[in-house]
């Protein structure tokens, strides 16, 4: 079989988080499906979407309420398989700080990610109608764990276990999730160009499918899964811990394949997109959205 040169963008450096990407590619199943994947590391200032624009990727990875937001300023998009079902996103405080509820953050310092990030948050504290002094967020908690932040972001598959490592007890913390307060947005999905699409749409369903077999393969041999992870952190300078890895591993194993289902899903349902739709129409990220027939192409279509 022929194979077909293709270039993923992630957004964030390499982790468990992408371990059915990664695994998909060591055990060629991409090339199974007649595709060569280069896969593009992300970071704190990458933006998949832009990447996309500049045509320096073919497919990339992204929240949806991020793709929303890229679509709405002109970038369009189209989703070919929403793997991630549930949100994963949380903000964290201490106990000894005296905040329990979501209202006791009005006028607390609140640290958080780039622009791209801060969607939930910012769309959380508008529907819950609190101010905070918002604080980019560094790698390191120590600011926090110093008291210079009274709560941070944290996702529950990679920070909320970070700072466990930091020495906090569960107990010890005050976990807001926002797959609990109404702020239930799917994350990762697989995002190319509505043109790329277009021009070959076998292609995007056949690199989706090798990522699914990928996730399937990685929960069902999770030891190699995290050596071939953590060998690919290796080579990009990436610090690396197994027994953290494999924390990240589980988790994303819950969100996605939640109420433990047997297989991994890539749909995205009408009703959960126009929810998100609501949802960022609501807070005022966009003004318009595109149909969830032409925007979403994944799935068993």
């Amino acid at each position: 079989m022929a194979q077909k040169s293709v270039r993923l963008v992630l957004q964030w450096y390499p982790q468990t988080q992408f371990a059915g990407f990664y695994v998909a590619r060591e055990k060629g199943f991409y090339i199974r499906q007649g595709i060569d994947l280069n896969i593009l590391s992300g970071g704190a200032d990458i933006s998949p979407s832009n990447v996309l624009k500049q045509g320096k990727a073919d497919f990339g990875t992204m929240f949806l309420s991020t793709a929303l937001e890229a679509h709405y300023s002109g970038v369009d998009l189209v989703n070919v398989g929403q793997i991630v079902r549930e949100s994963a996103l949380m903000l964290v405080a201490r106990k000894d700080s005296g905040i329990r509820t979501i209202q006791d953050l009005s006028g607390k310092r609140v640290g958080m990610w780039g622009p791209e990030f801060q969607l939930q948050p910012l769309a959380l504290f508008k529907q819950e109608g609190i101010i905070v002094d918002v604080v980019r967020q560094s790698p390191s908690f120590e600011l926090f764990m110093r008291g210079g932040l009274d709560a941070v972001s944290a996702m529950w598959y990679n920070e909320y276990h970070t700072l466990v490592s930091y020495g906090l007890n569960p107990d010890e913390m005050v976990t807001f999730r926002f797959s609990d307060m109404g702020q239930n947005l799917p994350e990762d999905g697989i995002y190319c160009l509505a043109s790329t699409y277009r021009e070959d749409p076998e292609l995007a369903r056949s690199l989706v499918k090798a990522t699914v077999q990928g996730w399937e393969y990685a929960f069902a041999h999770p030891d190699e899964a995290l050596d071939i992870v953590l060998d690919v952190m290796k080579k990009n300078n990436v610090r690396a811990n197994r027994a953290h890895q494999r924390w990240m591993l589980n988790r994303m194993r819950d969100i996605i394949r939640p109420g433990d289902r047997e297989n991994v899903s890539t749909d995205l349902s009408g009703e959960t997109y126009e929810a998100v739709v609501r949802n960022m129409l609501d807070s005022g990220f966009i003004r318009s959205a595109p149909e969830y027939e032409r925007f979403f192409q994944g799935g068993a279509r």
